[in-house]
């Protein structure tokens, strides 16, 4: 009877030691891919902002190439540079980001592209303007960008999606309950947004 009641406690514990490991096994392999999908999510944002800086970088160049038109209205143009200002002073932190914080994020490019896509159509009331090299070249630079943004946003999407739904599924969440790891929020398509803009409309 004492050898049994000794290989049952063994067996126990030896069973205890397995699931144990298990566990142990299954919350590193969790925490680790909770932790390279989250710097998949964080690296594709940082690409969504380096192309909208990039489009940002495209204004002064602009500005330069719009001043030298005397008679172009002046307001058009300070509503482009009032845009960038604010889209650029905008940052995400993309390991704490929230709806909100894409929301401004968003609101503040939209706006500038709001105010771009005005000044552009004020330009077509310029032919010279329109003719001028450097303007020429802003646009070929302006709609590769925003081609860039749409991509880069699209992958971002799918990145986020896929660590979402990595510590929503069960068991994983409560794996990421515990070790504190958050939902990432998505960016919203615009109206408009799966088409490039067409700056070169006659």
């Amino acid at each position: 009877m004492k050898n049994k009641g000794c290989l049952s406690a063994g067996t126990i514990g030896i069973a205890l030691l397995i699931i144990l490991a298990v566990i142990f096994f299954w919350g590193k392999n969790g925490y680790n891919s909770f932790v390279t999908k989250e710097q998949n999510v964080n690296t594709k944002w940082s690409n969504v902002e380096t192309v909208y800086q990039k489009r940002a970088n495209l204004i002064p160049n602009l500005e330069r190439t719009v001043k030298s038109y005397s008679k172009f209205e002046q307001e058009t143009l300070t509503k482009v540079i009032e845009a960038r200002s604010k889209a650029t002073s905008i940052n995400v932190d993309p390991s704490n980001m929230t709806e909100q914080d894409i929301a401004r994020f968003q609101s503040a490019q939209g706006e500038l592209t709001g105010a771009l896509s005005r000044l552009m159509a004020v330009v077509e009331q310029y032919p010279n303007l329109k003719a001028d090299q450097q303007y020429i070249n802003f646009q070929r630079e302006y709609t590769a960008i925003e081609n860039s943004i749409r991509t880069e946003t699209v992958y971002y999407n799918e990145a986020a999606q896929d660590y979402n739904t990595s510590i929503k599924t069960f068991p994983n969440n409560i794996l990421a309950n515990f070790t504190n790891f958050k939902e990432k929020p998505y960016f919203k398509a615009e109206a408009g947004a799966q088409k490039a803009p067409d700056v070169f409309s006659e």
